[in-house]
């Protein structure tokens, strides 16, 4: 059983957006949802997180500015000892927001960019003029101080991107770029077919490490837990021992962190593993997120790795990989199963942990 400790917890404070991205995986519109966690509610959530766990929260949507009282709700994080941060995607930040922002404690926001090219990401955006309001919510962010990171979704479209993608983060002075791998649900269920071949994700991923020591900002694989076996295989062979000091966070943290260290609240209060992976662990109307955390029997599932499926069951890389449960989920209906998507064939009677 795997050591849980909530770290990370990913909150659709709305499922409003004013975009209608091609991979959401909300399939978020313009709403309004009906019955959206109140104020009340969202301030006495706060509450309850911080009276058993001290994570960072990530204000997320469907898009965070179209909540009215989202400063008040960060606010009352920051004044909670929590770290505050917010996804937003860039084309509502203005000079007035982005000050409230500052005032309210939020210590960093991100901004996805998933085409070098303003046509290529209003593509995949479904707006035009999507780039150029991102690039926009970036000039203000800069003006005020505001740190800033670049997510980027990866697919067959926009692939050949990544390396112009990441060049750009550097430009614009972001101080991260985390790429995400595709997972198919919401409306990325009918991009399917762009979904990276399990070869093209290992070439991806193991470009992506090669990366680390030659620009100047943080990565992140998110939603690729393969990054984590490919770390150590390629520090193995670099003479490297994978620490904190040499690794930094990369040493610490593992593949999938669903149910393990992160969970993720919708606007209705159901809360789920992570956004991708859409089973419900129980609803904070009902049950404090302590209890639901602690006694959820899908968390505890995840964090028996015994229970593993398939070559993820049998992996040398099981304790720091784990495979996409949302993958898995998705492909075949249960979470515990091996990840589709892995190319890798595990070493037997061989541990890592």
């Amino acid at each position: 059983m795997i050591k849980s400790e909530l770290r990370m917890i990913a909150w659709e404070v709305t499922r409003s957006c004013n975009l209608s991205c091609v991979h959401c995986r909300a399939s978020a519109e313009e709403g309004p949802y009906e019955n959206e966690l109140t104020t009340g509610e969202c301030l006495d959530l706060i509450d309850n997180v911080a009276s058993f766990s001290n994570p960072i929260i990530i204000l997320t949507g469907g898009e965070p500015l179209l909540r009215e009282d989202i400063f008040e709700i960060a606010s009352h994080g920051k004044k909670r000892g929590i770290r505050m941060v917010m996804a937003v995607n860039g084309t509502l930040v203005n000079d007035e927001n982005i000050k409230k922002m500052v005032e309210a404690g939020i210590a960093r926001i991100s901004i996805s960019i998933d085409g070098e090219t303003p046509s290529a990401h209003d593509q995949f955006r479904q707006m035009e003029g999507a780039f150029a309001g991102a690039m926009n919510g970036i000039k203000f962010a800069k003006k005020e101080g505001m740190e800033f990171q670049i997510n980027t979704t990866i697919t067959q479209d926009n692939l050949n991107q990544i390396e112009g993608i990441l060049n750009l983060s550097i430009k614009l002075g972001a101080v991260a770029h985390h790429i995400f791998l595709l997972v198919p649900t919401g409306r990325g269920k009918d991009m399917v077919e762009k979904s990276l071949s399990p070869e093209d994700y290992e070439k991806t991923l193991y470009w992506f490490y090669k990366q680390r020591d030659k620009v100047p900002l943080q990565l992140k694989a998110t939603c690729a837990p393969h990054y984590y076996r490919i770390l150590r295989q390629e520090a193995k062979k670099e003479g490297k021992i994978v620490t904190p000091r040499t690794y930094g966070l990369d040493a610490t943290t593992r593949g999938c962190l669903g149910g393990i260290s992160f969970c993720f609240i919708s606007h209705r209060g159901d809360t789920q593993p992570c956004g991708y992976l859409e089973v419900n662990c129980g609803n904070v109307r009902e049950k404090s997120l302590e209890e639901i955390w602690k006694k959820s029997k899908i968390f505890n599932e995840l964090r028996d790795i015994s229970s593993l499926k398939g070559k993820c069951g049998i992996c040398e890389f099981r304790m720091v990989c784990g495979g996409c449960r949302a993958r898995a989920y998705e492909a075949c209906g249960d979470y515990m199963a091996e990840e589709p998507l892995c190319s890798y064939q595990p070493v037997h009677n061989r541990d890592e942990e």
